[in-house]
């Protein structure tokens, strides 16, 4: 049996200190050296098995049991998820009816600035309140990338886009696991982070026209950008006050979404065809293999405008060929999706059904061996295996009942699947030596160490706050997990420092949606889906500066709304 201690080495600050090296690791080896993700996550759980066993004193076979469990966990639910989404997208592919769907986008917009934002951001959205936990990332990616995007500035893109949803995201969860933990209500909660996300929101859309096609975009696209950044603000707003925070991201995904169409109609966006033309030749320039490159950029540089005009004038003619028919069965799966979600989440007897067939699993030779600082068993050492109720299960349906509707034979289907479980083999691995690292820190007492000092500055505190939840989610690559480590800290600090308890917890929410963006977990999620396996250091790269220009917005934000700015709070 193995007890935690908050400062196993004297000092509480040593022991942080010594408790971060696992995650300077990965960060490291990740952004500066370039090392593929999978061996990052490999190299820094040995640094965190290390650390718990050498620091914390946790014997090596309850370390290597926690690694096991995290690992578990990382295939099942999360990478079973991400997995049946490229699933469900591939069968739509094969069957021929993407195109019907890049088609329909196209009737919206056929700028892909404003497709950027329709698909990532708003469309993104709807996937994150509905699903979560990867699902928008491999999605949207992929919808980008067959919309002329080249790989890296899709996956950015869509990385940077699965913000200001998160806290909200599947059906709430994360905001209502912090007010179970807390004791809090999680409407109250939900209002607290109603008034710090909108915020985000608000301005995501400019950050994402801005990471499409620079200051020129921004300058070109403002109007569309502006009305859906706004109207998604103020939907997040009154429907976390005033609605439901369950239902808060599916109205702003919406109302963000009418936003743009309403726009669209009495606006057109100027640069439209130069800015496809510009994403098109760096398309064209990645695809090119090493050796080539040089020479395809110069090609590019020639004809990509051509090219792009001829491709954007046969998109134009397919759209125009469209049928009422034809638009709703392209976006039939994203339909049925929407409305199978719908029902599995907010339908009371589907719902408890569903979770009603969980099954339990006291993790072997790990459960009731592993005690809380204050003596009493960790609860996460249950491994809850959700077979029915995950997310992946449901979009598993979705993507049978979708092969049948569009006529995919079922061989071709089961084809596909194996396909892409073969595709995915690196991002299984990367994914559960993530995890494996997350429940290591977690069960050894790394995680609560860092949190504890990160929590003793008093006052100063408020500031600080939003960093655990940054923190949180960038090991884990969920809010809810970050909640689940950090809200009950954030409490007793805030108790403790003389701050408003409710606000600290909503802060640790906050903050971790701009921690997604840089998670090894998100990352490979969004590398594989755009078919970039091993090259998330190059997406840590270019999203960690976005992430923490963010972060730094909402510390200052909360540190605003403890004194000057109260008045924002409910």
């Amino acid at each position: 049996m193995f007890q935690q201690e908050l400062a196993p080495l004297g000092s509480l600050t040593v022991s942080a200190l010594v408790a971060l090296l696992p995650l300077l690791t990965i960060f490291v080896l990740l952004g500066a050296l370039r090392w593929k993700a999978h061996w990052a996550g490999l190299a820094s759980l040995v640094v965190a098995i290390i650390v718990a066993v050498a620091a914390y004193g946790m014997p090596v076979g309850l370390a290597v049991l926690s690694a096991t469990q995290g690992a578990v966990f990382g295939l099942f639910p999360i990478m079973w998820i991400v997995f049946t989404a490229i699933w469900l997208y591939q069968v739509t592919v094969v069957s021929g009816r993407f195109e019907d769907l890049r088609a329909a986008f196209h009737l919206i917009s056929d700028d892909p600035r404003v497709q950027a934002i329709i698909i990532a951001f708003c469309f993104g959205g709807l996937l994150e309140a509905l699903a979560g936990f990867g699902a928008p990332v491999a999605i949207t990616g992929v919808m980008l990338m067959a919309l002329g995007f080249s790989a890296v500035r899709a996956a950015v893109v869509v990385l940077l886009a699965n913000t200001a949803p998160v806290a909200f995201g599947a059906i709430g969860t994360p905001i209502i696991t912090a007010g179970t933990l807390t004791g809090i209500d999680y409407n109250e909660i939900g209002a607290y982070v109603g008034r710090q996300t909108p915020l985000l929101a608000f301005i995501v859309p400019a950050l994402l026209v801005l990471m499409v096609d620079g200051k020129r975009g921004l300058r070109q696209t403002w109007p569309v950008a502006l009305s859906v950044g706004v109207t998604f603000a103020v939907g997040q707003f009154v429907a976390a006050n005033y609605l439901s925070v369950e239902l808060t991201d599916i109205v702003a995904a919406l109302a963000g979404l009418a936003a743009a169409v309403v726009t669209l109609r009495v606006w057109t966006p100027r640069g439209s065809e130069e800015a496809a033309a510009r994403l098109h030749g760096e398309h064209e320039v990645e695809q090119a293999g090493p050796q080539d490159r040089e020479e395809a950029g110069s090609v590019t540089a020639a004809g990509a405008g051509t090219q792009t005009q001829t491709q954007q004038q046969a998109l134009a003619e397919h759209a125009a060929g469209l049928t009422r028919s034809k638009v709703l069965m392209a976006f039939f799966p994203y339909l049925l999706v929407i409305v199978v979600f719908s029902l599995a989440k907010l339908w009371t007897p589907l719902s408890t059904f569903l979770v009603g067939r969980d099954v339990k699993i006291p993790w072997p030779g790990l459960d009731q061996n592993v005690l809380s600082a204050a003596g009493t068993p960790v609860t996460s050492t249950v491994y809850n295996f959700p077979w029915l109720s995950s997310p992946g299960s449901l979009l598993l349906i979705c993507g049978f009942v979708t092969a049948l509707v569009y006529r995919v034979p079922l061989g071709r289907a089961l084809r596909e699947l194996a396909a892409t479980a073969v595709k995915l083999r690196w991002a299984f691995l990367t994914v559960a030596m993530v995890l494996a690292l997350a429940y290591v820190m977690n069960l050894s007492g790394q995680t609560i160490t860092i949190g504890t000092w990160i929590a003793g500055t008093g006052a100063a505190f408020a500031f600080l706050s939003p960093i655990l939840g940054w923190l949180g989610t960038a090991v884990t690559g969920s809010d809810t997990s970050a909640n689940a480590l950090f809200a009950t800290l954030q409490q007793t600090a805030a108790q403790q420092a003389g701050l408003d308890p409710t606000l600290l917890v909503a802060a640790n929410t906050s903050g971790g949606v701009v921690g997604k963006m840089i998670s090894p977990q998100n990352l490979t999620i969004a590398a594989t889906a755009v078919g970039i396996v091993g090259r998330e250091a190059d997406l840590f790269r270019k999203t960690i500066f976005w992430s923490i220009g963010l972060l730094l917005v909402l510390c200052v934000l909360i540190y605003l709304q403890s004194n000057l700015l109260s008045w924002m709070l409910p």
